[in-house]
């Protein structure tokens, strides 16, 4: 019986827990409420439990302390939409309690859940009841009660996991909307995966091996060129060192070259040793030129030597950095390629790829601030889904403001970027762009991935909806009619209406919708727009 955890199997609980939540990540995805193709909680989770395991890896001992401290800092960078931020913290909470345990008994183990918990809580501004917070918190709960009960883990996790389960299933009774759809809490879901992962490890089941996961979102954001300052400080070799070695001495071997090679690792890095016994190329990044000099003689001749002082090359960098710096920037979230264009002529320093299906992690938005020559950054996540991840980036900058805008829409976006005047201050700014929000009313048209029953209508796989930001208000077979429907709901006494047509769209036909848009509401002017997103036929916005 496992009475207390060690580093070991920690480590082999936390590769568990990530395998099983990544081979059953499509059945957290499909539980999605609404059945519009993003449902990615298992995505984001799974993807935010993977990285944990990377760091985790790079741990080189079973040193508790290490590996719960690289699994916290892991989820953290790694962490992707609302499920992997709460589960980032769930595991933020956990892993500061282990930290500062000598012995991991269920007892300290039942205080760190209750910890994850708190933690995951104070995380979401305004907790719902019904998600994956009720799910840990009723887990903590229960593991609070049959901690010294249970004081061998092979009975305690079973109690915990049972309670998990009744949690889960309460989650439809709790949140109307999973009622309504039929469906239990995914976040929820995937949580329980994490939990019955870690008790398989731990019982010594064997996982099915590790298979592919969806490649991270490994785009670049496309920023304003600017000196790279991701590194500047950084440079523990000074001088770069190239040069060729000619005219091999005869009693060189090949042998001696690789024993140069191996020199040339102790007192540098980025080294290169290339060639044969009639001409070998070198380069080294160290702090004693001479000894690589002064070594390579007696293999052969120098010839074309080249050193490059690296630190100074960094110090002006930094001073062209620092000549570039502005007050404010700005930094957009959306994909494809006509949105991006869009924002960069709005003036956006920075546009990372992610959206409905691809959240970017906390990592990959706290990544593009700081590439951003800028003392404050507004941040504009334009998606619901993103707005807690981009949140959490700001504790992963530490030399500049960031100023989260919480536009939920690609719509949205765009008004707060149109808001932006700088000549006005960083609050005016906030200020206005939060009010720029409010002025205008969005829709977006999609379509149904899976059969179900939500507010009144009967939706069938391939269905086209017509959605504002919080509801279904039409579906149809076609996309024109369901988004003309869409305008006519949504509508008040806005002058202008805009369509941001996808890539599934023909430019012909988004041309004979303006026309037919234009021709209903002849008192506004009606203009489209090239955005190529995917998912989604169209964005509207009228304003």
């Amino acid at each position: 019986m496992t009475k207390t955890l060690n580093g070991a199997t920690f480590r082999s609980m936390i590769n568990g827990a990530s395998k099983l939540l990544e081979l059953n990540r499509a059945t957290v995805d499909a539980l999605n409420v609404f059945p519009v193709p993003d449902g990615d909680t298992g995505t984001n989770m799974s993807l935010t439990l993977k990285s944990a395991v990377n760091e985790m890896a790079k741990c080189r001992n079973n040193n508790l302390q290490e590996l719960s401290e690289a699994v916290a800092k892991g989820a953290l960078r790694g962490a992707r939409g609302n499920s992997g931020v709460i589960l980032s913290q769930i595991l933020r909470g956990l892993c500061s309690v282990i930290k500062k345990s000598k012995t991991v008994d269920a007892k300290v183990f039942a205080q760190g859940l209750r910890n994850g918990a708190e933690v995951a809580y104070g995380a979401v501004s305004k907790p719902k009841e019904g998600t994956i917070l009720t799910v840990i918190r009723m887990v903590a709960d229960h593991a609070q009660q049959v901690r010294v009960r249970n004081k061998d883990f092979e009975e305690f996790f079973p109690e915990i996991i049972e309670a998990g389960n009744q949690a889960l299933a309460l989650t439809p009774s709790l949140l109307p909307v999973l009622k309504k759809a039929g469906v239990v809490d995914s976040g929820g879901k995937g949580l329980m995966f994490v939990l019955e992962g870690m008790y398989k490890a731990l019982m010594g089941e064997t996982i099915a091996e590790d298979v592919a996961t969806p490649e991270e979102n490994a785009s670049q954001p496309d920023v304003s060129e600017h000196a790279d300052i991701m590194n500047l400080d950084e440079i523990e070799f000074a001088y770069c060192t190239e040069f060729f070695i000619i005219h091999i001495k005869k009693s060189t071997t090949l042998a001696d070259i690789d024993r140069f090679r191996e020199f040339l690792m102790t007192i540098g890095d980025s080294v290169i040793v290339i060639g044969d016994l009639e001409f070998v190329k070198v380069h080294v990044h160290t702090n004693q030129p001479g000894l690589a000099l002064s070594e390579a003689l007696k293999i052969g001749e120098l010839d074309k030597l080249k050193i490059e002082n690296m630190l100074e090359q960094n110090r002006a960098l930094m001073q062209k950095y620092e000549d570039e710096k502005k007050e404010m920037g700005m930094m957009a979230v959306s994909v494809g390629d006509g949105l991006r264009d869009i924002f960069k002529d709005l003036m956006v320093d920075a546009v990372i790829e992610g959206g409905q299906s691809m959240n970017p992690s906390a990592n990959d938005i706290a990544e593009a601030i700081q590439r951003i020559n800028a003392s404050n950054v507004f941040v504009f996540p334009n998606n619901k889904n993103i707005i807690l991840a981009a949140e959490q980036a700001k504790s992963l900058v530490g030399n500049k403001k960031v100023h989260v805008i919480p536009t939920k829409n690609i719509p949205q976006g765009f008004a707060a970027a149109l808001a932006f005047n700088p000549e006005l201050s960083v609050d005016e700014n906030k200020a206005n762009m939060i009010h720029a929000l409010d002025t205008v009313s969005v829709g977006q048209v999609t379509y149904a991935v899976r059969n179900t029953k939500l507010y009144g209508f009967d939706l069938k796989v391939g269905d086209v909806m017509g959605l504002d930001n919080k509801k279904i208000l039409s579906v149809g077979k076609d996309v024109s009619d369901v988004t003309m429907d869409l305008i006519e709901r949504l509508r008040s006494n806005e002058e202008i209406i805009t369509l941001y047509y996808g890539q599934d769209v023909k430019e012909e036909d988004a041309v004979a919708l303006q026309e037919r848009i234009a021709e209903r509401y002849p008192e506004c002017d009606v203009e489209i727009h090239n955005g190529g997103q995917p998912i989604y036929y169209y964005f509207i916005a009228l304003e």
